[in-house]
């Protein structure tokens, strides 16, 4: 049998290099391991103007087709322009479309009508959010019905989203897949000073600052007593924002707020040195943060669920409320020997579920399975494996 061509368009993020979330950090590792092993990848990026001056215009970056396209929307509307706009230009283009997230489902079917082939990671469930206005909720219900009947195949990144999926689809349809991260060995020191924090003597919380992240539960159970430690919580604050007025006036002088923090380097430190890693989480599936902090061998403290009991296993202590969040944490302080426990936990568990080797293997031989012609097993669509 020849040789299926290895083309693949990743649309449904703000593009590469990485500068926004998960997603856009998924789509730059995956493009360029996906490069390294003769794929022509192209990955499809937002550009926000004033006004929109030109079409779509390409250009490479490390081997990968950037396709950029310009919307002047804002916000929501914003995001949904530049999805259409992605959907139309891949009509014209070949290859797999690995789409990452349903918010923009709607155009889908256009793809697969013209007998394109989807593959649509599905993300947490979006519409259970209580952050969103019902009418938003509305509109991610309704795309993910159609994500999940538009798509040949679909990527669960947690088992649970999986059981999930499968009220919508045969459970066949859906691979689970999670989300990968690095190992961190060492951290300099530097950017702990610079926030008069001393390594093993603070917790970290790196979440947006959301209700169903459980930011004020966290900071309430900290500041419940004096800890003789610090609890840092990065995130961006918004003036006008009554959760986020209620979470900082819940504080105690212990507890450090320094806003958003993108520079990677100043991140690993902080969760490296961490005496504990906070995880309020309640919506979703594999948390990129949480297994990042499993990487940095972070001892974990972890809203009780379905979603952070799976991904942290034996490295999380759990808890349900302000008062067991405060008795886990005055527990995580006082003992050595658990958090040493804990934190070997953690990089067992890492290695055992999220190495990226593994993570971007997987989609890639799901994507060959799509790619290949009838008749043809992945297996011999991929070829000898290479790891990076």
């Amino acid at each position: 049998m020849t040789q299926p061509p290895k083309t693949l368009l990743i649309l449904g993020t703000r593009g590469v290099p990485a500068n926004h979330g998960g997603f856009e950090t998924f789509a730059e590792r995956y493009a360029l391991f996906l490069a390294e092993r003769g794929w022509q990848v192209s990955v499809y990026c937002q550009e926000d103007v004033e006004k929109v001056t030109e079409g779509v215009r390409t250009d490479v970056w490390r081997g990968i087709t950037r396709i950029f396209i310009q919307t002047a929307r804002k916000g929501g509307l914003g995001a949904l322009d530049f999805d259409w706009k992605c959907v139309r230009d891949a009509l014209k283009r070949p290859g797999v479309c690995l789409v990452l997230g349903y918010n923009g489902a709607a155009f889908l079917p256009v793809l697969r009508l013209a007998g394109r082939k989807v593959f649509t990671n599905m993300d947490g469930i979006e519409w259970k959010r209580p952050k969103w206005p019902l009418p938003v909720r509305a509109w991610f219900y309704v795309n993910e019905w159609i994500a999940a009947w538009a798509s040949q195949r679909l990527v669960a990144d947690h088992p649970a989203i999986a059981g999930h999926l499968a009220s919508r689809r045969p459970r066949k349809a859906t691979v689970v897949i999670p989300y990968g991260g690095d190992p961190v060995a060492a951290a300099p020191t530097e950017p702990l000073a610079a926030l008069g924090l001393k390594p093993g003597r603070y917790m970290v919380s790196i979440a947006r600052i959301e209700p169903d992240n459980n930011i004020l539960t966290l900071v309430k159970a900290f500041s419940a007593a004096r800890r003789g430690a610090k609890l840092v919580v990065l995130g961006k604050f918004e003036a006008d924002n009554p959760y986020h007025a209620e979470v900082r006036a819940a504080a105690s002088d212990e507890v450090v707020f320094p806003g958003a923090i993108y520079d990677p380097a100043i991140v690993r430190a902080l969760r490296f040195h961490a005496r504990a890693y906070l995880h309020g989480h309640t919506v979703g599936g594999t948390n990129p943060s949480l297994v990042e902090a499993l990487w940095a061998g972070n001892a974990v403290i972890a809203h009780d669920n379905v979603y952070n009991r799976w991904t942290a296993g034996e490295a999380a202590l759990l808890f349900k409320d302000v008062g067991s969040c405060a008795a886990v944490i005055a527990l995580a302080l006082a003992d050595d020997g658990l958090i040493a426990r804990l934190s070997e936990a953690a990089r067992a568990r890492a290695v055992a579920a999220f190495k990226w080797r593994d993570v971007l293997s997987a989609y890639e031989r799901e994507c060959l399975a799509l790619a290949a012609p009838r008749g043809m097993r992945p297996e011999e669509a991929l070829g000898t494996p290479r790891w990076i």
